[in-house]
């Protein structure tokens, strides 16, 4: 376990040093326009060489970057002049005393919020960027800052006002800060102590409102409490084999064994959501051999729960290893750490095949708490690029499926439709053909689909203007294209359907 002590939690020292963060532009931009692109990137690939370059000046911009992001000593008097060195020194975010040189205790990362802020995330220290990149040490306790996932799972959270939001294992306080802009409590919750001061850190310097913070694995702090209107979890997903003899890594590994974790997460949400609360999660999940990878999520979901799984990304169990052992500091140079290397890999295949496992995925789980008898549940594969944030996108899915929900056929050709923004069609045929073979229609927002649909199904989204009844422009084709209305009516419903579902027609109200 950690030793090194973190920081403490003090409003008025937490402002002086946003204070001194803001007038020497120690932020998201001041950082790109100082380190330029190449440097800023391989900062985020926790590559620091470019950026040590770049700050050899003697700016007060310089100085916090090498105090806080390169974790470099920098000379009293220099840190003196940007920052209030003494408040600093006492409540522990500098260490160094009465020396020539202080440090940073911790890891201090500009970080933009999406209407603009200035916020910092705290980690622990060679910690800024995490997820994949190696810790560089192997405290059990270590808190990583903003990574990959973290970032993911904050572009895809809906934002829309709340009451009350829980951000289970908080890690950094990333999710947090992002819930206090628009959730009226938010508790954050971690079985690390560590994680937690972190996280009150990171909401104190970014001029946030604090949590609540409460100790504790997966929903037993909250046993009990007033459901919420929103769940956020970038939980310790990582389907690792069983440590013997050494600490297992908190913030990636959860202590269950393979995918259970993400498993009782989801399965138990639904106690503890409010009616119409989200629950949005990233997972790992296991695809074990002769078991479909959809119907293993689907035996997850918890009843009363419309849900929406998107599978991201799909590895072997060898790239899986790869990538958990390098993020470790398991790949060590030498013959000596290769043998501990190799040992250590074997272990994690001895798991995966005593488990049946071949591959696991990785992607995106959302609940939303509908109480419907038959819930609308969405689990799909899609490994293209997306449009974040996507908050948004989610809130509008399930809209969606509430309306497929309460309209029978009848009343979907009695509604009014329109095409959404970004709509483009594509047609694929040999050159000079009077028809085409394929006609897509690809979206250039949100999740950036396309569909195939006929010459009819083309025709109808063309003409969806929120002015005619579905019904009257099936009239209207059918006419055109000689065939009866009433075999049109009939066999068209389920095409519409699922350009509804997917986000390409939307309700003309909506």
């Amino acid at each position: 376990m950690s030793t090194h002590p973190l920081p403490t939690v003090t409003g008025a020292t937490s402002d002086r040093l946003r204070e001194a963060f803001l007038t020497a532009d120690f932020t998201v931009d001041g950082l790109l326009e100082l380190l330029g692109a190449p440097a800023y990137a391989a900062l985020a690939r926790s590559e620091t060489v470019p950026a040590l370059r770049a700050t050899r000046g003697g700016s007060p911009l310089e100085a916090l970057v090498r105090l806080f992001l390169l974790q470099e000593p920098v000379a009293r008097a220099r840190a003196e002049a940007v920052l209030p060195l003494a408040p600093a020194l006492a409540d522990g975010w500098l260490t160094g005393g009465d020396g020539d040189d202080v440090r940073a205790s911790v890891d201090v990362r500009p970080y933009g919020g999406p209407e603009g802020e200035d916020w910092w995330i705290v980690s622990d220290r060679g910690c800024a960027v995490g997820g994949a990149s190696g810790i560089g040490h192997r405290d059990a306790d270590v808190v990583l800052g903003v990574g990959g996932a973290s970032t993911t799972l904050a572009g895809i959270t809906v934002r829309t006002p709340v009451r009350r939001a829980l951000d289970l294992g908080t890690g950094s306080g990333i999710q947090a800060l992002h819930a206090a802009r628009h959730a009226a409590h938010v508790t954050a919750t971690d079985v690390n102590p560590r994680a937690l001061r972190c996280a009150a850190l990171t909401l104190a310097l970014s001029g946030e409102r604090a949590a609540d913070f409460l100790e504790g694995s997966l929903y037993a702090p909250v046993e009990g409490a007033e459901p919420f209107d929103l769940i956020v979890s970038n939980p310790p997903f990582v389907i690792a084999p069983p440590r013997r003899g050494e600490e297992r890594l908190v913030y990636r590994e959860g202590g269950l064994g393979g995918d259970d974790v993400c498993r009782t997460l989801v399965a138990d949400a639904a106690a503890h959501l409010a009616e119409g609360g989200h629950c949005q999660l990233l997972a790992n999940w296991q695809h074990v051999r002769g078991e479909d990878w959809r119907e293993r999520l689907r035996s997850w979901l918890p009843s009363g729960c419309d849900a929406w799984v998107v599978q991201r990304e799909v590895q072997d169990v060898a790239q899986y290893a790869e990538l958990w052992l390098r993020d470790a500091g398991d790949h060590r140079p030498g013959p000596e750490g290769a043998g501990e290397y190799a040992a250590r890999y074997d272990a994690w295949l001895d798991e995966f095949e005593r488990t049946g496992t071949e591959a696991v995925g990785f992607g995106w789980i959302t609940l939303r708490h509908s109480g419907a008898f038959d819930p609308a549940v969405t689990i799909e594969e899609w490994s293209h690029p997306v449009e974040q944030p996507l908050g948004d996108t989610v809130a509008g899915h399930f809209a969606r499926q509430d309306f497929l929900r309460s309209h029978d056929d009848a009343a979907l050709l009695a509604t009014r439709f329109r095409l959404a923004e970004g709509i483009v069609q594509e047609q694929i045929g040999p050159p000079g053909a009077e028809d085409p073979e394929h006609v897509v229609l690809r979206q250039s927002r949100g999740m950036r689909r396309a569909s195939q649909v006929d010459t009819v199904g083309a025709g109808f989204a063309g003409v969806c203007d929120g002015t005619l009844p579905a019904g009257r422009i099936l009239d209207a084709i059918a006419q055109l294209v000689g065939e009866e209305r009433a075999v049109l009516r009939d066999r068209t419903p389920q095409a519409i359907r699922l350009l509804v579902e997917q986000g390409f027609l939307l309700p003309a109200g909506d």
